[in-house]
């Protein structure tokens, strides 16, 4: 049953690699990369992601956003508009002055900005909006600025525990300049370039990025919505480390594995996967369905279902992404590179992963940790060793994905440490998408239900791991 849950989750987190609406990361590579166009400065401190951005800066990012920046900074300094706030220093009353000139942005109050206080990240999100030439009260409202902004593609910051970060700062401002404007004339940055504001060589490699992303999520929309494809993978497990009685062990897996899933996106998700496992020379059939929000599973004789709505809200949600408008712009974050090659009739993507992917695996990890009561310091960093995704599009339409995939990591316990080194080589082809896409189940009177509770298996994490 482990091995199952090892490809079911495989198997999800690939899916989720066509339609993916990450939460926040650490996105150092896109600061350098908004530093390079001119968009995000640093502090005396370098960037200072790890710091709370304030209202202040902010009201900075809006500007530049706008285009706007020169025309604020000569305005201001000649005295065609000034600040009515008493609590702005001189580096910000350019942009605040030009906010509030522009009727953009309000203090909080009459006399004051708030300019050194904490921004929001709802209060960025709707900075954003009004960028891309959204209006309040119009097309969103303060209560519905988040998910309005998640409905274009971009984060879902309604979504964030935490505080606000500099860094999901500069997240957001990369994925809104990939994003449509509202006359669905061009995407901001290419407006912003069309305006010279930003120079377009400086600003290529973003451009690169955003247009192959958008052509690659346009043919993965039909996958999205339904798909059903072959999977092959194969999988290499090293695990290295000193056992209880400080012995030095090496430990060598080996899986490999054909199958099929089937998923189907609407009001009520839909998923079946079944695949023929091979490890260490034992066979083992597995197979999983979704439907209804109820989650089957079955291994040789062993047969149960356990109510889970929320996987499936999670893979609705997780599926939904790859639709929404602009949501080639969700991949952006966690792209280093994106190379697009022809090959006859086909066209082939290849995507380089940058350092946020590694780090939103450690945060997703660290929070199953604690979702399952397990201590944090069990699971050390997660190392992604290399990675290459592929994708070939068939007459405009996704037909292949493979990834290839290295990482390690390192689990601790109070006597021991283990160092466990992963190699996966996954695939999909993709045999049908969109409505073509149909799922016949099986009976499932006789699966025996497993029951949940404080004291019991919890939902997907009990049914899965014995």
């Amino acid at each position: 049953m482990k091995r199952f849950l090892t490809i079911l989750l495989t198997t999800l987190a690939l899916t989720a690699a066509l339609c993916v609406n990450a939460s926040a990361a650490n996105f150092d590579s896109l600061a350098e990369e908004l530093a390079a166009i001119g968009m995000f400065k640093g502090t005396a401190d370098g960037f200072a992601l790890d710091q709370v951005p304030t209202r202040g800066q902010a009201a900075i990012m809006l500007v530049r956003l706008y285009g706007a920046e020169p025309e604020a900074q000569n305005t201001y300094r000649s005295g065609r508009i000034t600040c009515p706030f008493t609590d702005v220093n001189e580096t910000v009353a350019p942009y605040v002055a030009w906010l509030a000139d522009a009727g953009i942005a309000n203090g909080t109050s009459e006399t004051t900005f708030g300019a050194g206080d904490p921004c929001t990240a709802k209060a960025y999100t709707i900075f954003l909006l009004r960028a891309l030439g959204y209006e309040d009260n119009s097309d969103f409202t303060s209560a519905t600025a988040q998910d309005f902004a998640a409905g274009l593609g971009m984060m879902d910051t309604s979504a964030f525990t935490g505080a606000f970060l500099r860094d999901d700062l500069a997240a957001l401002t990369y994925q809104a300049l990939g994003t449509d404007l509202k006359d669905g004339s061009t995407y901001l940055l290419d407006s912003l370039i069309k305006e010279d504001v930003i120079e377009y060589n400086a600003a290529f490699p973003i451009v690169d990025k955003i247009e192959k992303s958008r052509a690659l999520n346009a043919a993965s929309e039909a996958a999205c919505k339904g798909m059903s494809a072959n999977i092959d993978m194969s999988m290499a497990v090293t695990v290295s480390g000193k056992d209880l009685q400080e012995m030095d062990r090496v430990e060598h897996t080996k899986i490999d594995g054909k199958g099929q899933i089937k998923m189907i996106m609407d009001k009520n998700p839909q998923m079946a996967f079944e695949m023929k496992l091979t490890a260490d020379g034992q066979e083992e059939e597995a197979k999983m369905w979704l439907r209804d929000g109820w989650m089957y599973t079955q291994s040789g004789e062993t047969a149960q279902k356990v109510e889970a709505p929320e996987l499936a809200e999670l893979y609705q949600e997780l599926m939904s992404a790859g639709v929404a408008k602009n949501s080639g712009t969700s991949m952006l974050l966690f792209l280093k590179n994106i190379s697009e090659k022809t090959s006859g009739s086909d066209k082939i993507y290849t995507l380089e992963i940058n350092d946020a992917f590694a780090n939103l695996m450690n945060s997703m990890v660290a929070q199953v940790l604690q979702e399952s009561g397990l201590e944090e310091d069990v699971l050390g960093t997660i190392t992604i060793d290399n990675s290459a995704i592929t994708y070939t599009v068939k007459n405009s339409t996704l037909r292949n994905a493979n990834l290839d995939l290295g990482l390690s990591l390192g689990m601790k316990a109070e006597d021991a440490e283990v160092n466990v080194g992963i190699s996966l080589q996954f695939e999909m082809d993709i045999v049908a998408s969109g409505s073509a896409v149909k799922i016949t189940y099986p009976d499932f009177s006789d699966f025996e239900e497993v029951i949940g509770g404080a004291d019991g298996p919890t939902g997907i994490y009990g049914a899965l791991i014995p």
